[in-house]
């Protein structure tokens, strides 16, 4: 092969990789943006359905069924399989939870249904675990930048997939369903268009790695962000558990509650690219701590304003949970060693899920025994305490805080 030869091929290569790469991020963020949808509409319905049947206050029994399935998913996804299998199984067994769903609505079986919650939990694993494929395709100073790009990318599932609740409910109706199986179709076909999305996906290598778990989860990186992401993660199902019933309880209608859920998500998924490029300039630490600040404060604001406050606190209560979201996940993507990254990055996903449900499950307990004030400041309290702790470590830490 002459010189010229070889420069050519090397342009031709270097020409196809960003057409590679941005045919894969396209897959991932519309695998991920399918499957939020799936997840939002049948969440919502599940527990509508579950509350008809067995009463309001056993009505997320099925959504933490599914926040238990994402639990179960990130961990098993990780260490059985490669990226892009544990994709296309994940949305393969997640279509499978819809098609139950279907059947389980139809019949009024919250077993069933809570089944198929739990095996729409797994695709949603997989759903939050593509964005640490993203990072892959990505040089580490950039990585930030791609893991915001596939989180900001599940907000048109997160907004879309209730909006299409109704219709879906009228097209089930056209087929001689009730209207709450609806959802449950719209969520086999999305999770479909995720499996079929998926093959273009990176595939990744299946490493076996000979460090037992509790080992990978005890290194600096690894419980860096279990701290930051699990608090993120509970501070915000709790108080967003609880907001919408509080607000019903003191006379907001319908519309006010949709206003308030709708600056929340936006406050989690819009500004994501933003944060994505505040990591690949500052690095994670000081984007995390302030996240945790803000996490604080939005719970603060939320605890001691009336109620006419609560727009902006939840807003900001999004923001919060995206910067430390984020963040945590850059700081897995940047720092653990490539052959442990996808067993600690599972681990971590699986601890923060089972914890999220965990905090479901405590929310309307503690806004019936002490109210929504207490919770929010409770909430507070928690972020603001986990903020110094972060921040002393860090100051004490020599060196580089990579």
């Amino acid at each position: 092969m002459t010189k010229v030869d070889a420069d050519l091929r090397s342009g031709a290569r270097a020409a196809a990789r960003p057409i590679t790469r941005a045919r894969a991020m396209t897959a991932l963020c519309s695998g991920s943006a399918m499957m939020n949808a799936a997840m939002a509409a049948s969440s919502a319905t599940s527990t509508l359905v579950a509350g008809e049947r067995l009463g309001a206050g056993w009505g997320g029994v099925p959504n933490t069924a599914g926040i238990v399935g994402t639990g179960v998913g990130a961990l098993a996804l990780t260490w059985l399989m490669n990226r892009r299998t544990a994709l296309i199984v994940g949305y393969a067994v997640a279509a499978l939870g819809a098609c139950l769903g279907v059947v389980a609505v139809a019949g009024d079986d919250v077993l069933g249904l809570s089944l198929g919650m739990v095996l729409l939990g797994l695709g949603n694993a997989g759903a939050q675990l593509s964005r640490y494929g993203a990072a892959e395709l990505y040089p580490p100073e950039r990585r930030g930048t791609a893991i915001g790009i596939v989180v900001w990318s599940a907000a048109v599932g997160a907004v879309g997939g209730p909006l299409l609740m109704d219709p879906s409910g009228n097209v089930a109706d056209g087929l001689g369903l009730v209207p709450f199986a609806g959802p449950f179709l719209l969520a086999a076909v999305a999770c479909v268009i995720a499996a079929v999305a998926s093959f273009r996906t990176p595939v990744g290598e299946i490493v076996t790695s000979a460090v037992p778990p509790r080992a990978l989860m005890g290194t600096p990186a690894a419980r860096s962000a279990l701290t930051v992401m699990a608090t993120a993660q509970v501070v915000m199902v709790a108080v967003m558990t609880a907001a919408p019933l509080h607000l019903h309880l003191h006379g907001h209608g319908l519309a006010a509650v949709g206003l308030a859920l709708s600056a929340h998500t936006l406050g989690m998924f819009a500004l994501s690219p933003i944060t994505g490029r505040l990591l690949d300039r500052f690095g994670p630490p000081p984007v995390t701590l302030a996240g945790l600040l803000t996490l604080a404060g939005s719970c603060g604001l939320a605890a001691l304003g009336p109620d006419g406050v609560q727009l902006p606190a939840l807003f900001l209560l999004g923001y919060a949970w995206n910067l430390c979201f984020v963040g945590g996940s850059a700081r897995l993507a940047r720092d653990v060693p490539p052959a442990d990254r996808p067993h600690v990055e599972g681990a971590v996903d699986a601890a923060v899920w089972t914890l999220a449900a965990v905090a479901s499950l405590l929310s309307t307990i503690v806004l019936s025994a002490g109210g929504y004030r207490a919770l929010a400041g409770g909430a507070c309290a928690l972020a603001a305490l986990v903020a110094v702790s972060t921040s002393l470590i860090c100051r004490g830490r020599r060196g580089p805080t990579h």
